[in-house]
């Protein structure tokens, strides 16, 4: 089945999670990959009861190389800040897509990025170095529908 799915196995701290699942189900993300299910207040306070309706698999930190490798029917697309990165903006997605998301300070490790097919970053224009985790996958997520999902 064609989709997209997004891999926030990386990303530590539940209130990005939560924020994930509220954009990965508005913009009709297929699957949402977490670390751990997580059914705190606060999850479901910010994912403003999206998580009843995503999808959502799970996947430890440790074992992300071995769910890696078996991703082979889709693009393995890492979201980075790299300057070794293509930028979004000039990236055609597959129908079938992985988007890997980073850890919040440190980002994607170098041998979870060998594992991907392409590197994307979003072109920034102020100074600071990289957006929220959760803001740069809406972003990533949206151009996939705008490319996808376009009459």
């Amino acid at each position: 089945m064609a989709g997209l799915t997004v891999c926030a196995s990386l990303v530590e701290k539940a209130l990005n999670q939560a924020a994930l699942c509220r954009s990965c189900e508005v913009l009709g993300v297929q699957r949402l990959i977490l670390p751990r299910p997580n059914d705190s207040w606060d999850f479901r306070k910010i994912s403003a009861s999206a998580q009843q309706w995503q999808l959502m698999e799970y996947c430890l930190p440790e074992f992300l190389p071995q769910w890696l490798a078996l991703q082979t029917g889709s693009t393995r697309v890492a979201l980075s800040v790299s300057e070794a990165s293509q930028p979004l903006t000039d990236y055609a997605f597959t129908p079938k897509t992985v988007l890997l998301l980073g850890r919040e300070l440190t980002g994607i490790p170098a041998e979870l990025m060998a594992l991907c097919d392409v590197t994307l970053t979003i072109p920034q224009y102020g100074r600071v170095e990289s957006l929220n985790v959760q803001t740069a996958a809406a972003i990533a997520i949206y151009e996939y529908n705008r490319q996808r999902r376009s009459p």
